[in-house]
């Protein structure tokens, strides 16, 4: 795989990522939900509210991944949460809300006849359930933004220890995430390592750097250029290695003096 094919590589896998995410935070609240009867279900048998809530969680989620996707072009979900979680709700909401009241029709009334009249009364717990599962999302997707350079005298980046030994005092370009793994961009070239984006930035602390992505971490030190295209900007680093710039982290990086 060439370095060109990299970054739409890893925003494969952060699309994909962020689907599982939300199917699963769906399926567990449709689990909850059947559970404890909500809604006035309590009376209902247990497989059948199991087969009511999952489906319809699940179809939720996959309208959720599509209405998450443009929301995240227009509202930075890191730095205004609470507002990414309210455009959400909202987006969502209606077009959930029809779903429900056709599907609890055909589950629920011995007739199966929609009727208009009662489409109002799942406003509110639709748009409830949503807002909850929302938050739950979008606070689970948040992730620091930036590390910094340590002070002189200052202890080595942790992260310097993990480095495999043909890398061992390499100057490090860029870390990206492959699945489970951490591929780890250098001077003396690449490998990977087992380990979560997530956790190497709190090791990468002492490196002046930054997220650029969701399954990218920077050093500030490697980026020779910028260039921008449909709508997103892309670095291009030291080697020629190119790491994409997601809208979430755009602002944080401009304000930095990055480009």
């Amino acid at each position: 795989m060439s370095a060109a094919d990299l970054p739409q590589r890893t925003i494969q896998l952060t699309l994909d990522r962020t689907l599982v995410r939300g199917v699963f935070v769906a399926l567990a609240a449709g689990v909850v939900l059947a559970l404890t009867g909500a809604f006035g279900m309590d009376e209902v048998p247990l497989w059948f509210r199991l087969a009511y809530w999952l489906p319809m969680m699940l179809l939720g989620a996959l309208w959720g991944h599509i209405c998450g996707s443009l929301t995240d072009r227009f509202i930075d979900m890191d730095r205004r949460p609470w507002l990414a979680t309210a455009a959400l709700t909202l987006v969502m909401s209606g077009p959930l809300s029809i779903m429900v009241w056709a599907i609890t029709t055909r589950f629920f009334d011995d007739d199966r006849v929609l009727e208009l009249d009662r489409l109002p009364h799942f406003l509110l717990p639709v748009t409830l359930v949503t807002g909850v599962v929302a938050a739950l999302n979008v606070f689970l997707s948040r992730t620091p933004v930036q590390t910094h350079a340590a002070p002189a005298g200052a202890t080595p980046a942790r992260f310097l220890d993990r480095l495999p030994l043909k890398l061992r005092g390499a100057t490090i370009r860029a870390v990206v995430s492959e699945d489970h793994y951490l591929r780890i961009h250098t001077d003396r070239g690449s490998d990977l390592i087992l380990m979560r984006l997530a956790d190497a930035l709190k090791e990468l602390e002492g490196l002046e750097g930054a997220q650029t992505h969701r399954s990218w971490w920077v050093a500030k030190d490697a980026v020779r250029s910028v260039s921008r295209g449909e709508g997103r900007a892309t670095l291009t680093l030291e080697g020629g290695l190119e790491a994409p710039v997601s809208r979430r982290y755009a602002k944080a990086l401009r304000d930095a003096g990055w480009y």
